[in-house]
């Protein structure tokens, strides 16, 4: 089925979503310029083994902090206008990790990367769910892959400069001066929600129920357990546990962007066709395959097809996710009273657990496999992506309005580009 029969969306739309997908590519590229460059960041400024951890740990934990900071400030000012913001910040603040002449510099740089990073990532979802709204058709899934395809990018920009042996600002220094201006000139074409005045009665945020919230929360937290497994033990399990060599055992995560990029790019069709439900369903099996067949790898290759499978479950996850929250609360609270307000405020809260399966993820398989077993680690992710099967109804059916019925979008409920706030 098509979405709405004759539909096209209006200029100013179609702008906004070539924006926000800009935004969202640009943070993918300035996020792994960053994660991919620890090791240089750590000898840059002799941070030692012992400390390095609590500098990694304290970047998601502001950023979920910046998060929450959100949720209340947009109840004031649209998100367009927070991206806008601190988008910038974000890049700067990945230049000052690079320029920094001691310790305490880098940790204030990494201490205002986190927040403005936790802020960015709410301001990008709420402004990409408002606008799949508008255009009444899945197009979440587009956004990530933009933010996919910016880490690809990215992180062969850092394999670069670690190649010619660049300093850290000589790397991150271009990567902001062609970054600030692309993502302020894109700024002038968001597209926000209007919104009842903040002093208006009734606050959606005090009214979402954590019942409602908390199965989606899981489903986002175990879904960043399992990406961050990939991120931080694909190497390691492929080099030590499966026994490959050190060139081939980075390669798994670059195969695993790739086909997050693929699924991404591809996954909106399928909502629109299946509904979320069944591709969040699918999504989950697949992911639950890949781990299982990283386990039982006889070998290396082996190993990498299941991270292959890996990066196709676990990419439409996310994505969808964070849609589902936005427009239950959107659709609860009511398009005409307090439903962007709504959206936004699950947008945030959902965000959080974001950085809480980040956090756990990477030690949780680490304790498991010093205690026990590498292979038997891998099986821990597994079961709880399989556990997104029995939240996959909270997804909702969602097709009425995003690519199965007729509905024809709100498009009256968007209203100016976040340049007229």
């Amino acid at each position: 089925m098509t979405a709405v029969s004759g539909f096209r969306p209006a200029p100013r739309l179609r702008r906004g979503r070539a924006a926000l997908a800009l935004s969202f590519f640009a943070q993918g590229a300035v996020f792994a310029l960053l994660v991919t460059r620890i090791p240089a960041i750590q000898d840059r400024y002799g941070i030692s083994d012992g400390l390095l951890p609590v500098f990694l740990a304290a970047v998601p934990v502001l950023a979920g902090v910046g998060s929450v900071a959100t949720e209340h400030l947009v109840k004031r000012v649209r998100p367009g206008l927070v991206l806008r913001c601190v988008q910038p910040v974000v890049c700067l603040a990945l230049v000052a990790v690079g320029a920094g002449s001691g310790l305490a510099q880098v940790a204030v740089a990494m201490a205002v990367f986190g927040l403005a990073v936790g802020a960015l990532d709410a301001a990008m979802n709420m402004l990409g769910v408002s606008l799949q709204r508008a255009y009444g058709r899945s197009i979440m899934l587009g956004f990530h892959a933009a933010y996919s395809l910016g880490g690809i990018v990215g992180a062969s920009l850092a394999w670069a400069g670690a190649h010619w042996e660049l300093p850290l600002a000589a790397l991150y220094g271009p990567a902001a001066a062609v970054a600030v201006p692309a993502v302020l000139i894109a700024g002038r074409w968001y597209v926000d929600q209007e919104r009842r005045p903040a002093h208006s009665a009734g606050s959606p945020s005090a009214s979402l129920s954590l019942r409602f919230l908390l199965p989606l929360c899981l489903v986002m937290a175990f879904a960043y357990i399992g990406d961050s497994t990939v991120s931080n033990w694909s190497a390691k399990y492929l080099q030590d546990v499966l026994g490959s060599s050190e060139q081939l055992a980075t390669v798994p995560y670059n195969v695993y962007m790739v086909t997050t990029l693929l699924g991404r790019t591809v996954g909106d069709l399928g909502v629109r066709r299946f509904g979320p439900v069944a591709v969040v369903r699918a999504g989950a099996v697949v992911a639950a395959a890949g781990f299982a067949v990283v386990a039982v790898a006889p070998g290396a290759w082996p190993g990498m097809a299941g991270f292959t499978l890996l990066g196709f479950g676990l990419c439409v996850i996310v994505p969808q996710t964070f849609a589902a929250a936005g427009r239950q609360a959107y659709e609860a609270h009511g398009a005409a009273a307090r439903g962007p307000e709504a959206s936004d405020a699950a947008v945030a809260r959902l965000n959080i657990f974001n950085y809480v399966g980040f956090l756990i993820g990477s030690p949780l398989v680490g304790a498991v496999g010093d205690a026990w077993s590498y292979r038997g680690a891998m099986l821990i992710p597994m079961v709880l992506v399989l556990v997104t099967l029995v939240y996959a109804p909270s997804f909702g059916d969602g097709r009425a309005r995003y690519g199965g019925g007729h509905e024809r979008p709100r498009t009256a409920d968007v209203g100016r580009g976040s340049n007229g706030l």
